[in-house]
C-alpha cells in the first residue's frame, strides 16, 4: 500500500550508509527530529464533507486524507505533522472518460472545485486543495490505467491518462515497444500527469521530452469532449496538442493520451567518466550535445554533487579507492562525474561508446567504465526515497531546477548554490550540490538538491524553506532562467510565472482559461489566478 505520509510504498526502505550520513552531519550539523503524526490522529480531524451524495465519489476520510497532498516539502511537513489544514470533501475514481465528463458537468451544476490527480507525485502544489468556500472533489485518474489500442506500423499506442510509468512499460514491453519517458518520479506519476506538467524523463535525449511523445488524444472539458488527432506533422494553425501540454487541468482533464513508441533496443548501458573540474566537464559534454553525439542520456555532476554522490552511494571503501585512482589519472578533488547512456542496436553503442572516450581523453578525463553506471540504473528511481532516510534523522531535503543557455549555466548554477545557503536562516547553513540533467543545443537544466537541519519546530522549519525557495526562485528568474524545467508550476510556482511569461502572455493564458472554465472550477490556483 501506498504511505499516506511520504514517497512510496510503506514496505519500501532504503536504509542511509553511515558514510553518507556522517558527511551530511559534518558539513551542517547533527539533525533534529521533529515529532510524526500518526494516521489515526489525522483522521480523527477530518471534517465532514460538504458535497451533495454522488455514486461516483467516495467521502470516506481515510481516501480523503491519501488524496490530500503531492510530495513538495510544504506537502511532507504537513503530512509528517498531521496538520493538513484543508482535506478534498470527496475523492472520485472514474472507470472511463463518460465518467469524467458526468463527473464535470455534476461539479459545474453544483459549485464543486475539482482537482484532477494523477499520481500524487506533484513536487509543485498542483493538488493540494486550496482554501475555498466551495466543496472541493478529487478526481483521481488511477483506474484509467490500460493500454487501449496498439497502431503498431505507425507506432502510436492510446492509454488511459491514469497508467503510470511501469505499468505502462510493462504493456508495451509484452508488444515488444518502449515509450521511453522515464522521470526521476517514474514508478508513481502518470501518462495524463507527464504531459498536464511538460515532464521530462532521464533518456530525453533519445526519446524525447513530452512534447515529441505526446501525439493527441482526448479531453473531458466543461464545454464537452476534445478530441486531438493523431497526425504525424501539420502546418493548419495552432496545435491543440501545445494549447494542453502544461495547462495543470486548468482547461480539462486528459482522459486517453496516444503516444508514440520506438522498439524495444537491442542494446542499453550505462556508463561514466570523470573530468578534473568543472569548467573541462562542462566543456565535453556541451561538445557532445552540440555535435549531436547520441547518447541516451547524459548527466554532469559538479564537485560537490560527485562528491556526495560517492559517499551515499559507494561503501567508504570504494569512495577511498576510486578518490585515490581518480588523482592518479589527473582528476583530484574537485573532479566531476559524467553518467551517459548509450541505447539502440550493438553497432549504434559501440560508436557512441568511442565518441564519448575521444571527447573525455581531449579534455583529459577518463572513462571509468560500467559499474557506477550501473549503480545509477539501479538506484535511478530512488533519489525521492532519500528524503525518508535523512528526515528519521532530522534533516529536510529538497530539490528545484531550471534552464539557462549555455553561455549562463555556471553562472546560474553558482547563484542558485549560494542563495539557498544565505537564507537557511537562524545561523544555518545548507548543503547544496547541483547536476545538469537534460541537455540541449542551446543550453541545460540545473537541477540543484539541498539538504538542511530542521528547526525546533515544524513551523519555524517550513518558514526557512520558505525563505530559501522564494530566495532561490527570485534569483532564477533574475538570471532569465524558467521557473521549471521539468516540474510544472502548480501553486508553489506560480508567483513567479509572469516574469518568464510577461503580461501579454499572461493574459493570453488566461482568456484561453476562461474560454473552456468561466468559473474557474477546474484546480484554481495552478499557473495562477485568471479571474474576471
Amino acid at each position: 500500500m501506498r504511505r499516506w505520509n511520504g514517497w512510496g510504498e510503506e514496505d519500501q526502505h532504503f536504509p542511509l550508509k553511515e558514510t553518507g550520513l556522517a558527511y551530511i552531519r559534518g558539513q551542517i550539523g547533527a539533525g533534529r527530529i521533529l515529532p510524526d503524526a500518526s494516521l489515526q490522529t489525522v483522521l480523527s480531524s477530518v471534517p465532514p464533507s460538504r458535497l451533495p451524495p454522488h455514486p461516483l465519489v467516495s467521502q470516506d476520510p481515510d481516501k480523503r486524507v491519501r488524496h490530500a497532498r503531492g510530495q513538495s516539502l510544504p506537502d511532507w511537513y504537513a503530512m509528517r505533522s498531521g496538520h493538513f489544514e484543508r482535506f478534498p470533501d470527496g475523492v472520485a475514481e472514474p472507470t472511463d472518460t463518460q465518467q469524467v465528463q458526468t463527473l464535470l458537468q455534476w461539479a459545474q451544476d453544483q459549485g464543486v472545485k475539482v482537482i484532477p490527480y494523477g499520481g500524487g507525485t506533484s513536487v509543485a502544489g498542483h493538488i493540494t486543495p486550496p482554501a475555498s468556500t466551495q466543496p472541493i472533489v478529487t478526481v483521481s485518474m488511477a483506474r484509467m490505467n490500460r493500454l487501449i489500442s496498439l497502431d503498431k506500423t505507425s507506432q502510436i499506442a492510446r492509454f488511459g491518462a491514469g497508467t503510470a510509468g511501469p505499468e505502462l512499460e510493462r504493456q508495451l514491453a509484452a508488444h515488444g515497444y518502449v515509450l521511453g519517458h522515464f522521470p526521476q518520479s517514474f514508478e508513481l506519476s502518470t501518462l495524463g500527469g507527464w504531459v498536464a506538467s511538460r515532464s521530462s524523463g532521464q533518456q530525453s535525449m533519445r526519446y524525447g521530452r513530452i512534447e515529441q511523445l505526446f501525439a493527441g488524444g482526448r479531453i473531458e472539458t466543461l464545454k464537452g469532449t476534445l478530441d486531438i488527432p493523431s497526425i504525424p506533422a501539420s502546418s493548419a494553425g495552432p496545435d491543440l496538442r501545445e494549447m494542453f501540454m502544461g495547462s495543470e487541468g486548468r482547461m480539462g482533464i486528459l482522459t486517453e493520451v496516444d503516444v508514440r513508441i520506438q522498439r524495444l533496443p537491442e542494446h542499453e548501458s550505462f556508463h561514466v567518466a570523470f573530468a578534473p573540474d568543472w569548467d573541462t566537464a562542462l566543456n565535453i559534454v556541451r561538445g557532445l550535445v552540440q555535435a549531436k553525439v547520441p547518447v541516451s542520456m547524459l548527466r554532469l555532476s559538479n564537485p560537490e554533487e560527485t562528491r556526495t554522490h560517492l559517499l551515499l552511494g559507494a561503501e567508504a571503501w570504494q569512495a577511498r579507492l576510486l578518490h585515490r585512482y581518480a588523482a592518479l589519472r589527473g582528476c583530484p578533488d574537485g573532479k566531476c562525474m559524467i553518467t551517459f547512456g548509450t541505447t539502440g542496436s550493438h553497432r549504434q553503442a559501440n560508436f557512441v561508446l568511442s565518441e564519448v572516450k575521444r571527447f573525455v581523453r581531449q579534455g583529459h578525463g577518463f572513462y571509468g567504465g560500467t559499474f557506477m553506471g550501473q549503480k545509477w540504473e539501479h538506484a535511478r528511481f530512488r533519489s525521492p526515497h532519500l528524503r525518508h532516510g535523512f528526515w528519521a534523522h532530522g534533516y529536510s531535503v529538497d530539490t528545484l531546477e531550471t534552464c539557462v543557455n549555455w553561455s549562463q549555466v555556471s553562472q546560474a548554477m553558482q547563484r542558485i548554490e549560494s542563495t539557498l545557503r544565505e537564507h537557511a536562516g537562524d545561523g544555518e547553513t545548507a548543503h547544496v550540490f547541483s547536476h545538469l540533467s537534460h541537455m540541449y543545443t542551446q543550453g541545460s537544466s540545473i537541477y540543484t538538491t539541498y539538504f538542511f537541519r530542521n528547526s525546533d519546530s515544524y513551523a519555524q522549519t517550513l518558514q526557512r524553506w520558505q525563505a530559501m525557495k522564494s530566495a532561490a526562485s527570485t534569483a532564477i528568474t533574475a538570471l532569465g532562467g524558467t521557473i521549471s524545467h521539468q516540474h510544472g508550476v502548480g501553486r508553489d510556482h506560480a508567483p513567479w510565472l509572469h516574469l518568464e511569461k510577461g503580461p501579454l502572455g499572461m493574459a493570453a493564458i488566461g482568456e484561453l482559461i476562461r474560454h473552456f472554465d468561466r468559473d474557474q472550477t477546474l484546480n484554481p490556483g495552478c499557473l495562477g489566478n485568471f479571474h474576471g
